[in-house]
């Protein structure tokens, strides 16, 4: 049985694993937003920065890509995606029905944000988020450097998303 990772933000650029197909593919019920702090791979306790996190709405739908985990490659990257995603527990590993656009429905590994842990930040201003992933450098590099590739890539296989299209332009405005 063909193991499925739902990719909304770095996992669409940076997967870190076999990947034997990939589609672009919706979830319901969630919204993409720059939700929870991050203290590790994009910013420090000191100066957190921002990562984009699945935050649970009923009317939402977050456009993404399904990937398939090239076969015999599934314990690892399982193994591997818990130790990237699940750092500081503000992500819940959650199995999720996406929608491809080829019509097909697949249940995947999807990490989406505990709206109860500390990491959360829900409800941002746009601008206030630009000004913190400006300036915010984490294990991983430059928060500016995690938007522009997401923004990038969602461009790339077709996907709009008007807050990070915003976001990406207003920072390089503020970092000119």
């Amino acid at each position: 049985m063909t193991m499925w990772v739902f990719g909304y933000g770095s996992l669409l650029w940076n997967p870190g694993f076999p990947v034997s197909r990939s589609e672009r593919a919706t979830l319901h019920g969630y919204a993409r937003s720059f939700c929870m702090s991050s203290i590790h791979h994009r910013g420090t306790e000191e100066h957190p920065g921002l990562v984009l996190a699945l935050d649970e709405q009923a009317e939402a739908n977050c456009k993404g890509l399904a990937l398939a985990v090239e076969a015999g490659h599934e314990d690892r990257t399982l193994q591997e995606l818990r130790e990237r995603e699940l750092i500081s527990s503000a992500y819940v590993e959650a199995m999720l029905d996406v929608h491809l656009d080829s019509g097909e429905t697949v249940n995947a590994v999807t990490y989406v944000i505990d709206a109860d842990h500390v990491q959360y930040c829900g409800g941002m201003p746009l601008e206030d988020q630009a000004r913190i992933i400006a300036h915010a450098v984490g294990g991983r590099g430059p928060n500016t450097e995690y938007l522009y590739n997401t923004a990038e890539h969602l461009a790339e296989i077709g996907l709009r998303d008007p807050d990070l299209e915003w976001l990406a332009q207003r920072v390089r405005t503020i970092t000119a």
